[in-house]
């Protein structure tokens, strides 16, 4: 750094002085391990009830955070202010604010949900089914957002659902981002409420065929769904209709496309069970489809006169599809109707009276394969293209051959189709619109395969504008996740738009831990193999910087919680790959979560990393990892952490003690900017204009780092805290 930069810098971050937080450590033995916790103290003994009431948090943690965020504020916020507006109104630009979704039919009505100008939440409407494409057709508005969420700092709408005689419309609601939800019912007509509120739900539910019962999920005192209940509307009981022992299962519960049964899954990561019931049932007794097995998983979907199984049993990595009978069907029943072709990973299925629709995924790209009921004959939807995205979106009729799907591709805004598989003509309901405009042929989308440490070849999805050089000149931003099997669709966001526009490349690298090239990917990536999705991150990082994509210390890695532990894994073993780093909700504190049997997720998410309180090779290879364990004196990039208050599932304490240690032991490295959300939970903020704003703080950081941010230049900082 040359002095007269240093002084530039020094001019501008030069006050306020970070908060310096108390050192307090905590000596923990485990399985014959010791190991201290200095920043224990953060993690508020009452959290649970945190959690719900954000307002019982101690004073001395609040006022920690409430530091933090003064600085981050100082410090980031407000010498981007401008950088950050512009930002924001640009992604607002690219917003239709009087969207609609395209009307899906259910019977006499068509449903869709639509947005007024300048609304933060959705409106929920129908009109009569035969006008459904109609504009000027007759409109009922079921449920106002924005109305709804008057005076409410936190609003999330989990699950709104109209009764099987479209007369009651159930929701579920959750005000303090602690994701426990209130379910409501009311009377469409009259607006008025049918029976008391049900509190503390894990806000899953469904109706009983005959709209006077709702079955609905429990969450516990420790966060987890455990049980489901039958709520009878006519007496306001609540019955309980099954219950988990094993912390390690949650529950949840679902309706068939048929409509004709109720299923009740109960699971973990790699194994489960489903029982079923008669949807009419007034006294159900869940029926049991196959015993849970360590390491087997599957799903059923009703369709033609049997249960149609989605498994992975006998070694089928991929998945395999079988059929057993309704009335026995247990897996000494199960007949093979798709073989285990490994490498084509199938993803779901999907129900129509006469076409059963499965979404698979080979070579890291989606297609629709559509199998007809009377001959079996298949036929298949996909793109010829290098990257995209492509979904079932559900046309809401059993008894119908139009099915609904929608495409994007990083440069392509979304597109939704309604397809008549009889007939296999397709007909486009809607396009995207940009309203500042936007083409696609300014855009270029690659599919790289970067080699992996070990051979393997990488996934790698890029998208830049049309004339941003590959030369090694661009800032790069790489995304990444990698972990519980979840895939990062190559999918159309516009807020990334902002940065490609300044000239930023944005790659999604699909590593190990998702399944982007298969379940065994996954499986390649968790437990004692999790060192390999951070070694994949960083290989794709290398790779792109060798090609021209990036440059060291040009580099701005982003993840948010799983993937902001592949942040801050990564950040330890090559922070000289990066100027940034943006770490959302990250999951960092891994030893010591995976350690707390109390906590929501634990328990479930054994499977995943492994158990360190009973298994010492566990343990070591977690803490191995762990970012919070692992931080030392390195020359770490700029840093943006962020976390929520109420987030149940990354807990508030997991990025402030990160934060701290860092500080403490890598003081000339950085900067750090801790911001937690004081009302909101995991996602941030629920309002979508409210949810870009913290997108912006993001992107201006981003742009700092690199230099790219007049009014910040965060590109060579170290040590200047």
């Amino acid at each position: 750094m040359t002095e007269s930069t240093a002084t530039d810098v020094a001019e501008t971050i030069a006050a306020p002085t970070p908060p310096t937080a108390k050192r307090e450590p905590v000596t923990i033995e485990q399985v014959g391990r010791t190991r201290t916790d200095p920043y224990q103290w953060m993690k508020d003994e009452n959290w649970q009830k945190v959690m719900r009431d954000p307002s019982v948090l101690r004073a001395d943690i609040r006022e920690y955070l409430e530091a933090e965020n003064a600085y981050t504020k100082t410090v980031l916020e407000d010498p981007t202010e401008s950088l950050r507006e512009t930002l924001f109104e640009e992604m607002r630009g690219r917003i239709k604010e009087d969207d609609s979704s395209v009307p899906s039919k259910d019977g006499p009505y068509a449903y869709y949900v639509r947005y007024r100008e300048g609304g933060e939440y959705p409106i929920y409407a129908r009109k009569p089914a035969d006008q459904a494409f109609q504009d000027d057709a007759p409109e009922t508005i079921l449920f106002d957002g924005d109305q709804e969420a008057e005076d409410e700092s936190y609003f999330s709408i989990r699950g709104l659902d109209q009764s099987p005689d479209h007369t009651l419309l159930a929701s579920a609601i959750d005000t303090q981002g602690s994701e426990y939800y209130t379910i409501s019912v009311r009377n469409i007509e009259t607006g008025e409420a049918v029976g008391e509120p049900i509190e503390g739900t894990y806000g899953s539910f469904v109706w009983g065929a005959n709209s006077d019962l709702l079955y609905w999920v429990e969450r516990d005192d420790n966060g987890r769904p455990t049980a489901v209940f039958q709520r009878n509307l006519e007496t306001g009981e609540d019955v309980e209709i099954y219950r988990e022992a094993d912390p390690g299962f949650f529950v949840g519960v679902d309706k068939t496309e048929s409509e004709e049964f109720i299923t009740i899954e109960t699971g973990g990561h790699t194994s489960g069970e489903v029982y079923v019931f008669p949807a009419d049932a007034t006294d159900p007794e869940p029926k049991l489809i196959a015993p849970r097995k360590e390491d087997e998983e599957y799903s059923v979907t009703h369709w033609n006169d049997a249960f149609y199984i989605l498994t992975n049993a006998d070694g089928a990595v991929d998945f395999k599809l079988m059929k057993a009978p309704i009335d026995n069907p247990g897996r000494e029943n199960w007949e093979e109707v798709v073989p285990h072709r490994p490498g084509t990973l199938i993803l779901g299925l999907d129900a129509h009276k006469d076409h059963l629709i499965r979404l698979e995924r080979e070579n890291a790209l989606p297609r629709i394969v559509i199998r007809e009921r009377t001959t079996g004959d298949e036929h298949t939807i996909a793109m010829d293209e290098e990257a995209y995205d492509l979904g079932l979106s559900g046309s809401g009729e059993f008894d119908s051959t139009v099915m609904r799907y929608e495409y994007a591709s990083p440069a392509v805004p979304d597109q939704t189709y309604d397809y008549d598989m009889a007939t296999r003509e397709r007909t486009l309901r809607k396009t995207r619109e940009i309203p500042s405009g936007h083409n696609p042929e300014d855009y270029v989308v690659e599919r790289i395969m970067a080699p992996a440490w070990d051979g393997e070849e990488i996934p790698v999805t890029i998208l830049r504008r049309a004339d941003t050089p590959v030369d090694g000149s661009a800032p790069l931003l790489l995304y990444g996740y990698g972990s519980y099997g979840i895939t990062v669709t190559p999918e159309f966001r516009t807020s990334r738009l902002s940065l490609v526009d300044r000239g930023f490349i944005y790659a999604i690298a699909h590593i190990r831990g998702s399944q982007a090239k298969g379940y065994q990917w996954y499986l390649d990536g968790k437990l004692e193999k999790k060192d390999n999705t951070f070694k994949d991150y960083i290989s794709s990082g290398r790779y792109l910087v060798d090609n021209g994509y990036g440059a060291p210390g040009r580099v701005v890695g982003h993840g948010g919680s799983a993937g902001g532990l592949l942040m801050g894994a990564a950040a330890n073993l090559d922070p000289d790959l990066f100027g940034g780093i943006i770490a959302a909700v990250p999951f960092v504190d891994v030893i010591n979560t995976m350690s707390d049997e109390s906590l929501p997720l634990t328990p479930p998410e054994w499977p995943e990393w492994g158990n360190p309180i009973t298994d010492a090779e566990a343990y070591d290879t977690i803490l191995a990892y762990s970012p919070y364990d692992q931080v030392s004196d390195q020359d770490y990039p700029a840093m943006l952490i962020t976390g929520g208050l109420s987030d149940p599932r990354v807990t508030y304490w997991e990025p402030s003690k990160w934060a701290a240690k860092l500080r403490h032991e890598a003081p000339e490295a950085g900067p750090y900017f801790l911001r937690i959300n004081m009302d909101a939970g995991h996602g941030g903020s629920t309002g979508r204009f409210e949810g870009l704003k913290e997108t912006a703080v993001e992107y201006a950081f981003a742009l700092a780092a690199v230099g790219k941010a007049e009014s910040l230049d965060l590109s060579d900082t170290a040590g200047s805290e």
